[in-house]
């Protein structure tokens, strides 16, 4: 039996005076990203120098103007990448690094030596105070875990003053979530305090952040409100949160804690990070995208984003990853794909400003996915979605009665072999219809105007076609060319059938354009139906085409 009773509940903010329930999301926040740091700490085999040169390139082109690069003192490979990027003059003068470092003397000294050079930098110190590490791993009392922060501080303002850049200071509560909100605030205000050089100019940023998610993502939305309500100097401070997502909350939080007064954000690209993850800034990026806000990121092409990811990760994006995944445009239900296909023709139709299209927040191609399926199918799939399929790829526009008709045929091979691609619905259609030209095969036709008994003119066509490889010819006189064909058919075969419906319509643009015509045929003496499909450059020949086609289906 589950052992629920090993666990208790995690104690929430009381805070009835929350506001950040009534605001919104306006505009984009400082993004951070901590993929070189947090990141690749958190990969199986971190990543070369090399690799982390392309993903820093990648994090450049993709926008972004805070990037924290590594822990230099903790080791020689870190130190030495800053270096390189120094020395290979990889760093553009808007891009600000962001260096990691604990609150020690000998740490800070060797971090201050490898960010020589760099025009703008953050200097980042944290220290952890939370009730449960305070107990079990410092075995320190509040003023003890106090005096760490704020010597840290000391130090790098003491560091500070040999240095020839523009440098902020960056400080972390580690494992904010799990202090009391009282304590966090007094240790954040000794260090701004000992830093003393904040201005509304030159800011001090302060992050809380979610190290461990510990409670539902309202209740880290109240301790930052909490938080930025009672700072003091408020207009001196970058209020920033670096959400992780032990327990899969990790954007709702970061979009709860922007509601909250966050001015900035850390995460990494796809939610890499140690555990279940950090923050996926991609993901609140095309969030904010979905809802028409500049999400300051250039995040137009997320496969080329995927694509350098995974190389350099070594870790594969999920099919169902929000936005990112190979499957999360893609529609299997039935229902779904058929309001999928009727709002991409609402769209069209209407040449509408604004997205709209059921199941689909964004465009695909908005983010570089727009040779992609939508729709794919497979034993759950319906009629819409098997026409969808064979109108966007291949130009077919199946009347609304055939859908059912050709699905059934997808249908059952879906049920053989699970998903049916694309390109194997094509080679279906093509064998169901437009090569079914046995027994029956219509080689060419003669079409006149031929007077009839009452003085008017009717339709003569002369058609010439194989029976099992047999050349032979027939007349058929009728108001037009496809009404000739059926007359004709019928006396020569001894048939009697009827066109129900017919429609056409060209495949591509030009005037070399080909013709798709689909006729809707019955056996009057059965009573079956079924369609027939033609296509040729010729949309007489198309017609007749089909009317061979629907023949060959219902009788053979």
């Amino acid at each position: 039996m589950l052992n629920y009773t090993r666990y208790k509940r995690n104690p929430v903010v009381n805070y009835p005076e929350r506001q950040w329930p009534d605001k919104q999301i306006e505009k984009a926040p400082v993004w951070c990203s901590v993929d070189l740091r947090d990141g690749n700490q958190a990969l199986i085999e971190p990543m070369v120098v090399e690799e982390k040169m392309e993903f820093f390139n990648l994090l450049v082109k993709t926008g972004f103007k805070e990037i924290e690069v590594g822990f230099p003192a903790a080791s020689q490979i870190e130190y030495d990448f800053l270096r390189q990027l120094v020395e290979r003059r990889m760093i553009p003068d808007d891009v600000r690094i962001q260096v990691l470092v604990q609150c020690r003397e000998h740490l800070l000294k060797r971090t201050f030596e490898a960010i020589q050079g760099i025009k703008k930098v953050v200097v980042h110190i944290y220290n952890s105070t939370s009730t449960l590490q305070r107990d079990v791993v410092f075995h320190k009392d509040k003023e003890e875990i106090k005096q760490i922060a704020i010597e840290g501080t000391e130090l790098v303002k003491k560091y500070a003053k040999d240095f020839d850049g523009d440098l902020m200071l960056e400080y972390s509560p580690e494992s904010f979530t799990g202090t009391e909100l009282d304590y966090a605030l007094e240790v954040c205000t000794a260090v701004q305090d000992a830093w003393g050089m904040a201005t509304p100019e030159k800011p001090i940023i302060f992050n809380l952040p979610s190290t461990v998610e510990m409670n539902t993502p309202n209740v880290y939305a109240d301790q930052i409100e909490w938080m930025n309500r009672h700072f003091k100097n408020r207009d001196s401070i970058i209020l920033s949160v670096h959400p992780h997502n032990d327990r899969g909350t990790g954007v709702a939080a970061t979009e709860l804690a922007l509601l909250a007064g966050a001015d900035r954000v850390e995460g990494t690209l796809f939610g890499n990070g140690e555990r279940t993850g950090n923050v996926d800034i991609l993901t609140v990026a095309y969030n904010m995208f979905s809802q028409g806000i500049n999400p300051e990121l250039n995040i137009e092409n997320i496969r080329e984003l995927a694509e350098v990811y995974e190389r350099c990760t070594k870790m594969d994006i999920p099919p169902r990853h929000p936005y990112a995944g190979k499957l999360v445009f893609t529609a299997f239900s039935g229902s779904h794909q058929d309001a999928i296909n009727k709002g991409m023709q609402a769209m069209h139709e209407r040449n509408q400003e604004y997205w709209e299209v059921p199941y689909l927040p964004i465009d695909p191609a908005d983010i570089g996915r727009q040779y992609e399926p939508i729709v794919r199918i497979n034993s759950q799939s319906g009629k819409g979605g098997v026409a969808f399929v064979m109108d966007t790829f291949y130009g077919f526009k199946l009347p609304k009665g055939m859908h059912k008709e050709f699905a059934d045929v997808i249908q059952k091979i879906s049920e053989k072999q699970g998903e049916v691609a694309p390109e194997q619905i094509m080679e279906e259609f093509q064998r169901c219809y437009l090569d079914k030209k046995e027994p029956l095969h219509f080689r060419r036709c003669q079409i006149t105007d031929t007077e009839v008994e009452d003085g008017s003119y009717a339709t003569l066509a002369k058609v010439t076609y194989t029976d099992h490889g047999i050349e032979k010819t027939f007349n058929g006189v009728g108001n037009g060319p496809i009404d000739a064909v059926q007359r004709g058919l019928e006396e020569t075969l001894g048939i009697e059938i009827k066109v129900l419906d017919y429609s056409e319509h060209a495949l591509r643009a030009g005037s070399n354009a080909q013709a798709a015509s689909y006729i809707h045929l019955m056996d009057k003496k059965t009573g079956r139906v079924t369609y027939g499909v033609g296509i040729s450059s010729n949309i007489t020949r198309a017609s007749i085409r089909g009317i061979f086609s629907a023949v060959n289906r219902l009788f053979y």
